[in-house]
C-alpha cells in the first residue's frame, strides 16, 4: 500500500499520488497517460484523473503497479469493480494480465486465447483474484517465458493450472531448472498460428513470440521509443551481446506483424507496412 506519508513532492495536489518506493518501471506512464509521467527519476502524478475513464485508468494502474507504490487520499468503491476488470482486452483474444511483479522489474504479463489452450506470456504476479479470471476463461495450458529476467511467480502459476511452461535452454538458472519445455536454437509452433523466435542478445536466451502474423510479444528485445518515433532495442540494458542482438532483430525484420508488446513500455499497433518500415528504422539505427 502506498503511503500518503511517503508521497513524492513531485505529485500535483489532489487525491492520486505515487510515494517513494517507486522504481521507475513505468507501468502507470502507459497505462494512464492522462495522469502520470516521469519527473526526477520516478514516476508522479501530472495531473488529476477527473473523467470517469481517467479514473478507470489511473486505478488499474494502481492495482498493476508492482511496488503498490501508487495510492490515493478518497476511497474509490469502484476499485473492487476495477480488480476484478484483469485481465483486459486489448483485442480479440489478446488480453493485458496486469499484476506487474516487482522481481521482473514490472515487465508486463499477456495472455493469448487459442482453442488448442491458452498461452500466458511471462509471468505475473500471482494473485487470486486474476487466477480464478484466467480459470473462468479457460486455465492456463502453456507459460511462455520471452526470458530469465522475467519469469516473476511462473512455479506457482504453473502449479496452480498444470501448465507447461516453455524457456529457451540458454536462459536457464537454478530458478528455472523445473521448466518442462526447453527451447533450440530455431524457431518453434507452440499452437497454431503461434510461433516461438529464439532472438538472442538482450540474454542469451532471449525469445519473442508470434501470433498469427500479427503480434509479437517482444520481452526485452524491442520496445516502442516515442523519442525516435520507431521501435528500438535497450542499448543500456543488453546483458548478453549487442551484436548478437542486432542479427536477433534482423530475422524479426522478415516476419510480418502489425502489434509490438513488449515487456517494458507501452504497446503499439502500426498497420504491417509502417511496422516493417518501423523495423528497418531500428536497424539502421542500431
Amino acid at each position: 500500500m502506498a503511503s500518503a506519508r511517503r508521497r513524492l513532492p513531485t505529485n500535483v495536489p489532489g487525491d492520486f499520488f505515487v510515494d517513494d518506493t517507486c522504481i521507475d518501471c513505468a507501468t502507470c506512464r502507459w497505462m494512464a497517460p492522462a495522469t502520470f509521467d516521469f519527473r526526477e527519476g520516478a514516476s508522479r502524478v501530472r495531473e488529476q484523473p477527473v473523467a470517469p475513464l481517467e479514473i478507470t485508468q489511473a486505478l488499474q494502474a494502481l492495482v498493476a503497479c508492482p511496488t503498490g507504490s501508487i495510492g490515493t487520499t478518497a476511497k474509490h468503491p469502484e476499485l473492487a469493480r476495477v480488480i476484478r476488470s484483469f485481465p483486459l482486452e486489448i483485442e480479440p483474444g489478446i488480453f493485458h494480465c496486469g499484476y506487474h511483479s516487482a522481481d521482473s522489474f514490472g515487465a508486463a504479463s499477456y495472455l493469448v486465447q487459442r482453442p488448442e489452450g491458452n498461452v500466458l506470456v511471462d509471468s505475473p504476479r500471482y494473485n487470486a483474484h486474476l487466477a480464478k479470471s484466467l480459470e473462468d476463461m479457460g486455465g492456463v495450458r502453456y507459460l511462455f517465458l520471452t526470458h530469465r529476467d522475467d519469469v516473476a511467480d511462473h512455479a506457482q502459476w504453473a502449479a496452480r493450472f498444470g501448465a507447461e511452461r516453455i524457456l529457451h535452454r540458454d536462459d536457464r538458472t537454478r530458478g528455472t531448472a523445473s521448466i518442462e519445455h526447453w527451447l533450440g536454437a530455431d524457431a518453434e509452433t507452440i499452437v497454431t498460428g503461434v510461433v516461438a523466435i529464439p532472438t538472442p542478445g538482450h540474454t542469451r536466451g532471449s525469445a519473442c513470440l508470434l501470433v498469427d502474423d500479427a503480434i509479437l510479444f517482444t520481452g526485452d528485445t524491442l520496445a516502442w521509443s516515442q523519442r525516435l518515433g520507431h521501435v528500438y532495442a535497450f542499448r543500456d540494458a543488453c546483458w548478453y551481446s549487442w551484436a548478437e542482438l542486432e542479427k536477433s532483430v534482423a530475422q524479426l525484420a522478415t516476419y510480418t506483424f502489425r502489434r509490438v508488446l513488449p515487456g517494458h513500455g507501452r504497446p503499439v499497433s502500426l498497420d504491417a507496412a509502417s511496422m516493417a518500415e518501423s523495423m528497418q528504422a531500428c536497424l539502421a539505427w542500431m
